[in-house]
């Protein structure tokens, strides 16, 4: 049998199939090739509809990664509000600390449904927010 192509195996005649006395690679007939300038016709399209449809998927965000991504931002804004603390604690004016608060309370936030989690977000974005609004009213009392 000789496959041909997409369209599967087909049954080869007995005068056209190689001798195996060699036990390698041989080509076929003359006769069955394709001109030197020719080129084979290119397989079916239908994997690229595969690919497409496995790169949609990966760009369908469940539930749980939502909540992961919440998760870690509110962890993230926690943080950098312990570093603030601990600056504005050892007398330092922690520049950069609330760069960093500022930063990540910029980042963008999904919701993630459940109202507990969000309404936990919610209060840690709210003493972020305050936490600026402090350190700006210091700034210009200065």
């Amino acid at each position: 049998m000789k496959v041909t192509g997409p369209s599967g195996p087909s049954s080869s005649s007995s005068s056209a199939r190689p001798s195996r006395s060699g036990g390698g690679f041989a080509l076929p007939a003359a006769s069955g090739a394709t001109p030197a300038g020719a080129t084979p016709s290119a397989g079916g399209v239908s994997g690229v509809a595969g690919v497409s449809a496995l790169m949609a998927l990966q760009g369908v965000e469940d539930a749980t990664e939502r909540r992961r991504r919440a998760i870690r931002r509110g962890n993230g804004l926690l943080d950098r509000l312990e570093e603030v603390k601990l600056a504005l604690l050892s007398g330092e004016a922690g520049e950069g600390a609330l760069e960093r608060l500022a930063r990540t309370l910029r980042e963008e936030r999904s919701l993630d449904g459940d109202p507990g989690l969000d309404g936990l977000l919610d209060q840690i974005d709210i003493r972020a927010a305050v936490e600026l609004a402090k350190a700006d009213l210091r700034r210009t009392a200065t």
